[in-house]
């Protein structure tokens, strides 16, 4: 008896559960008007993630219509929108430590205010309270002559250093210059890995980091003689040679060296470093 009590209260649960298991995955479903995003960028030593809805214009005026020009706007839809830096960064000039925000706006005709806030995640502008504010600046809009009928967020220009957000709707775009705020790690961690196994430095990623950011050139140069030295039959460290006596000011010894990057690059039938290896000795020509 004991064995069948237990037994039926087993089936019972076992029925109960499968049961709601199901009726739960058999719920309808409906879509979000105004979908969500997630957008990730790699920048510097880190990444910088944000997550917002994206609303529709729907033939409604946008800025100055449903969204008042000098109210706080969440920057998108439902949410909040949600950044976060997972390094220190430098945002219009702005220091901002490494942490997640909520990324609000006042849009304004000829200028617009972006705004920082340290209570992440919000619903809306409903509860937003400015004394929570980390950071405040002021951005010029630009006229963006392709209706953007979504409501977008996206990076462009990046490079190791830099990059820029741009929030666009209709035909408004906002653009927001950051910069990294880890050039001294980059640099520290180059410095310890250039000391280690001469056949395992990072040599391409240490030279271009030096050119690019302006460092010193001379200890570039070094490292792309140690690297030709590694690989001599490759057309890339030639490539970064050139460069670097181009910046320089060593117009004839960067053709020079160039024109050994082509020579070298079309015995390896490498037509991209033919390519680049010339764009050096036009640049140096004209």
């Amino acid at each position: 008896m004991r064995n069948s009590i237990i037994g039926a209260c087993c089936l019972f649960l076992f029925t109960f559960f499968s049961t709601a298991a199901f009726a739960q995955q058999d719920q309808p479903r409906i879509p979000e008007s105004s979908s969500t995003q997630t957008i990730i960028q790699d920048f510097g030593l880190g990444k910088i993630t944000i997550t917002y809805s994206r609303p529709n214009v729907k033939g409604r005026k946008i800025f100055g219509g449903i969204n008042p020009f000098g109210e706080v706007w969440r920057t998108g839809a439902n949410a909040a929108t949600i950044i976060t830096f997972s390094e220190n960064v430098i945002i219009e000039g702005n220091k901002v430590p490494a942490g997640t925000y909520s990324l609000f706006s006042i849009p304004n005709k000829n200028e617009w205010t972006i705004i920082l806030n340290k209570t992440a995640k919000q619903w809306g502008a409903y509860t937003y309270k400015q004394e929570d504010d980390l950071l405040r600046f002021n951005v010029k809009p630009i006229d963006v002559k392709e209706k953007r009928e979504t409501f977008t967020m996206q990076f462009a220009n990046s490079t190791t250093k830099s990059t820029d957000l741009y929030i666009v709707w209709d035909h408004t775009g906002v653009p927001i210059h950051m910069q990294t705020d880890d050039d001294a790690q980059i640099t520290a961690n180059i410095e310890k890995l250039m000391q280690g196994d001469i056949r395992k430095r990072p040599y391409f990623n240490a030279i271009q980091y030096f050119y690019e950011n302006d460092k010193d050139l001379n200890k570039a140069m070094q490292w792309a003689l140690e690297a030709e030295k590694l690989e001599p039959k490759g057309p890339w460290y030639k490539l970064w040679k050139a460069r670097i006596q181009l910046k320089q000011g060593k117009k004839a010894e960067a053709i020079a060296t160039a024109q050994q990057g082509v020579n070298l690059a079309k015995a390896a039938d490498d037509e991209e470093y033919v390519r680049l290896n010339e764009a050096v000795i036009y640049q140096a020509k004209n």
